[in-house]
């Protein structure tokens, strides 16, 4: 810049010439020899290429536009491009731009020819008719005043916690309703005789009479307190009913043209509602994950975000504005401690690194003996209620039935509170940033919750496989303690469910509510103040329906209608939530950004569904199946249906079905998907390049744009120092 003041005295002259007050329009050609510099400016040759790039596509799609000014020309050329494709109402545009928009649009259709005039006009009604659907099924949508209320008072992180629960109850009743057709349906229309069909049963065929005895309790109550027993384990008269898997000994459904397969419709809705859950999910998961992408920023700007742009504007309630700036404030400090973090880790000496790396692999030790500890005690309360659920009940008071029949669901519940507390005291002494923390402990409680309930799974089935003393040669399962042992899996998911459900209600009522009447009524003690209200922390709530959810995706196989429990379950938690959110709890201050809940929400969801997908697959695909009930006693494993079946096609499908699934398919399938993946890496990381090139062109405008007011104010300082 100060080559520009001081430069040879012809161009100061003409400078001076350029800047008397009578030339000073920005349009005057005096400028042209003094802002040749503009075209050396990176800015200028980005609009100049972007301008380049849009007459070239005007060019090539052929738009007809009327001849107006170069830049209007192209500006107008970038959007009509995209005017069949879009509203002219989706465009930041004043009215009069619109409307000029649309008289394009009406031009360009005079020349078109009648048949694409009709085509436009028609996909013009089209995309029409879909709004007005769209906006239709907004209005139909579940529970849309709720949710709108709460991200009203409360701000986008709680809400989308209750929009995760709308999907969880949308997702059960789809998988419902698709074990229902494919299953529940056929017999139904068949046991009420709606049309004229008959079961074929299942003949008993080269098995033994032992395998086949399946013993089910007397009907009748013996004690007053039998039928509550019974509604609680699933034992009883529920065992009977079509809740279990046991119920459907049916080898198929007679129609009048046809036989209807029941053991494989029973597994490909097993087959379906996976599926489709996993893709379900995915898709979610890939819009969040989009967002997250988007928002992947320095930290310099991260700063700036939460200063200028970190405000939710659907807030309308005082205390949650309170709560908001409270959260942003939160939100600066632990960023600033993360940085006090980092500069810390950079200046540490080399003893120090050895010294807090051993600290931390004496921690994870410590917590990997507590997960051990827990899982030991859910194997050690398992086997003890399934070794005693076989006595009389007259032999055991009431409660020492129920405390035996739910002791593996008491056990769950205990180590999933306590685990929780001993992470989060721990995770202080291992050094992290306070994110890291958040998302490690929140790691850990996920890994424990769910993992509980595969060691529950496992544990039954080693039971199921083990004969004591005596090998399980005859039936190939522990048939004298577990006849139906499909069954027996399924009461215990039945159990998990209901008691789950039991202690949401409990702790509603017998511990956040008198909780706020303590601490709204007796403000003058300071122990109650100390232990004050009850946070609604998101993490946790999610961590609950998720854990809920991996139950039904485990249990739907051995009881069909559990999937129907979950959806009223999940009905009645909303509200139950809803009313503790509003009158019993208060916000937790770490709030959740909407964009990052639904995809925390949806990751945490989608390794609930990997882990339900791993002990199904297992009893499906190696542990023999019961002899003594269910669509599959004369497979030696659920899986053994899908080779029956292909069995029966034509033996050019045969043919087809063995290639594709043959090793010969499969290996270059898999390196051609390996390519694929390959290629979208190498897209996406050309694609990363290009962002960080128009973050540093956009670093350069911003310079363009500070070079160039201080020309103009040199030159507004030239102009006032004059002589008049």
């Amino acid at each position: 810049m100060s080559e520009g003041s001081a430069g040879d005295p012809g161009r100061g002259s003409s400078r001076q010439r350029a800047t008397h007050p009578e030339n000073m329009s920005l349009g005057s050609s005096c400028f042209s020899p003094s802002v040749n510099f503009l075209q050396e400016l990176p800015s200028y040759r980005s609009v100049a290429r972007r301008r380049t790039n849009i007459v070239s596509r005007d060019k090539q799609s052929g738009t007809l536009l009327k001849p107006t000014d170069s830049y209007s020309s192209q500006l107008d050329g970038g959007i009509t491009e995209n005017l069949d494709s879009q509203s002219i109402r989706k465009y930041a545009l004043n009215i009069s731009e619109k409307r000029r928009l649309r008289d394009i649009q009406e031009t360009q259709m005079k020349y078109l020819s009648e048949w694409d005039q009709w085509k436009r006009y028609s996909s013009k009604s089209w995309k029409r008719f879909l709004e007005k659907a769209r906006e239709m099924t907004t209005h139909l949508e579940l529970w849309r005043k709720d949710i709108r209320s709460i991200e009203g008072k409360f701000g986008t992180g709680i809400q989308s916690y209750f929009s995760f629960l709308r999907f969880l109850v949308v997702l059960n009743l789809v998988i419902f309703l698709i074990i229902f057709m494919l299953v529940l349906l056929p017999i139904l229309l068949t046991k009420y005789k709606i049309t004229n069909s008959t079961f074929v049963f299942v003949p008993f065929k080269d098995m033994d009479i032992e395998c086949t005895v399946y013993p089910i309790s007397s009907p009748g109550l013996i004690y007053f307190y039998s039928f509550i027993i019974d509604l609680l384990s699933g034992t009883g008269f529920l065992e009977k009913t079509s809740l279990f898997y046991g119920h459907y000994t049916i080898d198929g459904v007679k129609f009048q043209n046809f036989t209807y397969d029941l053991p494989l419709a029973y597994l490909i809705s097993t087959i379906a509602y996976l599926a489709l859950s996993l893709l379900w999910i995915v898709k979610r998961s890939v819009e969040g994950f989009k967002i997250n992408l988007i928002r992947s920023e320095e930290h310099f700007q991260s700063y700036c975000n939460k200063i200028f742009a970190g405000w939710d504007f659907c807030i309308t309630n005082r205390s949650m504005a309170e709560l908001k700036h409270s959260s942003l404030r939160y939100e600066l400090r632990a960023d600033l401690e993360e940085e006090r973090i980092r500069q810390k880790i950079a200046e540490r000496t080399s003893e120090e690194t050895i010294r807090i790396y051993s600290l931390r692999l004496f921690l994870n030790c410590i917590v990997l003996a507590v997960l051990a500890a827990c899982f030991y005690a859910i194997y050690l309360a398992t086997t003890f209620s399934q070794e005693h659920m076989k006595k009389e009940i007259n032999k055991m008071v009431f409660g020492e039935n129920l405390l035996i029949l739910y002791l593996p669901s008491i056990v769950i519940t205990l180590a999933n509170f306590i685990t929780p507390i001993i992470f989060a005291k721990i995770i202080h002494y291992e050094d992290y940033s306070p994110g890291f923390e958040i998302r490690l402990t929140i790691l850990r409680c996920v890994f424990m919750r769910l993992a509980t309930i595969c060691v529950l799974v496992f544990t039954l089935g080693s039971k199921i496989t083990s004969c004591g003393d005596n090998t399980c040669e005859l039936c190939g399962y522990n048939q004298k303690l577990y006849p139906c042992w499909e069954t027996q899996v399924g009461q215990e998911m039945y159990k998990l469910m209901i008691f789950d459900f039991i202690i949401i209600l409990a702790v509603t009522l017998f511990v956040d509510f008198p909780r706020k009447l303590l601490v709204t009524y007796c403000a003058s003690s300071k122990l109650i103040q100390c232990w004050g209200q009850q946070e609604f922390a998101i993490p946790d709530n999610v961590l609950g329906i998720v854990y809920g959810q991996t139950i039904c995706w485990i249990g739907a196989f051995f009881s069909p209608l559990l999937p129907a429990i979950a959806t009223l379950k999940f009905i009645i938690t909303f509200y139950v939530k809803e009313l503790s959110l509003l009158y019993t709890c208060r916000p937790s201050p770490k709030q959740f950004r909407a964009s990052n809940s639904n995809f925390f929400f949806l990751l945490v969801l989608l390794i609930g569904l990997c882990l339900a997908i791993i002990p199904l697959t297992i009893s499906m695909s190696r542990i023999p199946s019961s002899k003594a009930c269910g669509p599959f006693t004369n497979f030696n494993t659920t899986w053994e249906v899908i080779p029956q079946t292909v069995s029966t096609f034509p033996s050019s499908l045969q043919t087809l079905i063995h290639g594709v699934t043959s090793e010969a398919f499969a290996v270059p399938f898999f390196m051609i998907i390996c390519l694929v993946m390959f290629y979208f890496i190498a897209l996406a990381g050309a694609h990363k390049r290009v962002v960080v090139q128009l973050r540093e062109q956009l670093s350069l405008e911003s310079r363009d744009k500070r070079y160039l007011i201080q020309k103009l104010t040199e030159a507004q300082r030239d102009v006032r120092s004059q002589p008049a």
